[in-house]
């Protein structure tokens, strides 16, 4: 955040109204306790494609349409996002209507932004050779062999397998074939069987306990760095589905991985990755197969990387079909840069359902079992997949978990998890059987009653005071927080002030505010002096975070063109490609406004956006605006 730069004069508060913005924007998973510009202290980020009640569906579902069943969802109103930093006037746009519209570079701990330009391997690796060198294998493969294992790598062949005989039997000719196989085909495992005294090398998907089997054991040179560091560019996966799929090929357990941020799925996203003892020219074979995805910039470094190492993210986002004029366009974008916004915590982070994860989180915090697992099984309206509606049926019907989970294909999801949970330990043991849901997954219901209460209150603070410091108002010095006196209020910015996430760690500001968080908890049930839990896990801390962040490195243009269908943003990979950059028209049927800004971790792009259109960013807004516009 630019600290440094001028802060204009404050500005009146815009008022609310309605937004056609789509998913979620990029931040790092964090800690929850945190207390400085980069890790905020909240809530772990929750990814657009985790859904922490089921899956949501992405289209129509028994014939009811995915706008009408998003009409029981949350609105920003639901969740506390009230106010607007700029008075300016506010237009309509749709976000994300390509993925290709929203690109997050990530921002190393260096402050570089991450970029994919470099796919060649680091003269080192080619250098250091592994157990053996790497065999001239081009002659090794008949082209029909090559075909049918490109085949059976990509599962187009309907077998399980492709067989290969060696007529002309050597051990050393088998070794040639095992390692052509498995540098041309990352993801395929080779054995040797003998049948009616013949010798076939086997190749076959390396899949199951086989891919989560610990790795090849390799040479690796003692000069050499233990982890190879790479950029990891993807399109329209997630950061974990990534992994995932390197996991597969590689045949490596996924937490041999390590990153500083989870990224969306929605959007093209640059991130480093580092992954333990895999060679640049392993890792480098797998671009001949992978599905967008691609790896790069490889180099070799004595460590890992940890959650919430970097400086944050770099956005380039396109808002088509904009409604706002030239003149609208430039005040809304130098208020964004002069100014900033408010840093609430976006809608992605209380979920999609009609049952929001703040409740859930509340009835974690009462210690009410019962309520938790009612609210996670009960049936309820929206936009759910099918065999979710079936299971909650059976269970409101018959309150039996092992009858409500065979309803499920997919166990893992977090009904199937706690149902499972139920019919191990029982239903007087809920606290146990909650436990079966993944730690992360628990701990976003009660970080999304901490955001919810967070989002209200800073409402209520700009509310009554405005975009100014003012005697009671927090600052941190260092990790702890500051009452500012009226003196010292007068020397800070609106810039400078944090406000607490409720917990027993935390001091709360010394005006009326204060005494806000106080009853807001009392009528929900919860008593601010007692935060601390029976379950360690759930007892909050609590921590502090900015009320208004400024994003740096601000840019923008309004671009036309005529073809809605083609990238408005010229990517790393099309750049590799030698693609040119995309061209606009002086004059064109539609207008989009191409912006770029860089945010700190655990700060929603989404809300940047927001403050730029004057928009409600709730996915039940979007979906009814969206429809309009199509219809």
């Amino acid at each position: 955040m630019a600290e440094s730069e001028p802060v204009p004069d404050p500005v009146q508060v815009g008022e609310k109204r309605g937004c056609s913005e789509d998913r979620e924007e990029d931040t790092p998973a964090k800690k929850p306790k945190v207390e400085n510009d980069h890790e905020n202290g909240g809530p772990p980020h929750q990814d657009e494609s985790e859904e922490p009640e089921g899956e949501a569906s992405d289209g129509e579902e028994d014939g009811e349409t995915f706008a009408d069943m998003m009409k029981h969802g949350l609105t920003e109103l639901d969740v506390g996002i009230l106010k607007y930093v700029s008075d300016h006037e506010g237009f309509s746009g749709i976000l994300k209507e390509r993925y290709s519209d929203f690109v997050v570079h990530e921002i190393n701990k260096q402050g570089k932004v991450v970029h994919l330009d470099d796919l060649s391997i680091p003269a080192e690796a080619e250098e250091v050779p592994e157990v053996e060198a790497q065999p001239k294998d081009c002659d090794v493969l008949t082209e029909e062999q090559k075909k049918q294992l490109g085949e059976l790598q990509f599962f187009k062949n309907k077998e399980e397998n492709v067989s290969i005989e060696m007529m002309d039997d050597t051990k050393e000719k088998r070794t040639l074939v095992h390692k052509a196989i498995k540098t041309q085909f990352p993801g395929l495992e080779t054995k040797t069987e003998e049948k009616d005294g013949r010798k076939f090398i086997v190749a076959y998907h390396a899949a199951g306990k086989k891919a989560l089997a610990a790795p090849r054991k390799h040479f690796w040179p003692k000069n050499r760095g233990s982890f190879c560091h790479f950029v990891l560019y993807k399109e329209n996966k997630d950061t974990m589905d990534a992994i995932n799929v390197l996991s597969k090929f590689l045949r490596l357990r996924p937490n041999m991985f390590s990153y500083m941020g989870t990224k969306d799925k929605r959007a093209i996203t640059v991130q480093e990755i580092a992954v333990l003892k895999i060679t640049a020219e392993r890792l480098a074979h797998l671009n001949k197969c992978l599905m967008n995805l691609k790896v790069g910039n490889f180099c070799y470094k004595n460590h890992p990387l940890k959650l919430g190492e970097l400086q944050g993210n770099h956005f380039t986002v396109v808002i088509r079909n904009i409604s706002g004029t030239d003149e609208q366009v430039h005040q809304a974008m130098t208020s964004l840069k002069q100014t900033g916004f408010i840093n609430y915590y976006g809608m992605q982070r209380f979920g999609t359902t009609a049952v929001p994860t703040q409740h859930v989180g509340r009835a974690i915090l009462k210690n009410d079992w019962n309520e938790v697992v009612d609210l996670i099984l009960k049936p309820r309206p929206g936009a759910e997949k099918e065999f979710l509606v079936r299971c909650r049926e059976e269970w409101a019907k018959t309150q039996d978990p092992e009858a409500a989970l065979k309803k499920l294909p997919n166990k893992r999801c977090v009904e199937g998890q706690l149902l499972r949970g139920l019919s191990m330990y029982g239903k007087k043991n809920i606290v146990t059987a909650f436990g079966l849901i993944p730690r992360n997954n628990r701990l976003m219901y009660i970080h999304s009653y901490q955001s919810v209460v967070w989002n209200t209150m800073v409402s209520r603070r700009i509310e009554a005071f405005g975009l100014k410091a003012v005697e009671g108002d927090l600052v941190l010095r260092g990790t702890a927080a500051h009452v500012l006196t009226a003196d010292e209020a007068e020397t800070h910015s609106i810039h400078d002030i944090v406000m607490p996430l409720p917990g027993f760690d935390v001091v709360y500001p010394s005006h009326h505010i204060g005494k806000g968080y106080r009853e807001l908890l009392s009528a929900d049930g919860l008593d601010i002096d007692n935060m601390r839990h029976k379950v360690k896990d759930y007892s909050l801390a609590g921590a502090y975070r900015r009320i208004i962040i400024r994003p740096s490195d601000v840019h923008w243009e309004v671009i036309e063109y005529d073809d809605p269908r083609i990238s408005l943003v010229h990517t790393d990979f099309e750049k590799l490609e030698n693609k040119p950059a995309p061209v606009f028209n002086k004059e064109g049927k539609y207008r989009a406004l191409r912006m770029e800004f860089s945010l700190p971790p655990s700060t929603y792009a989404t809300m940047a956006i927001r403050e730029v259109l004057k928009l409600d960013t709730s996915i039940k807004k979007q979906t009814q605006l969206n429809t309009t516009w199509f219809n």
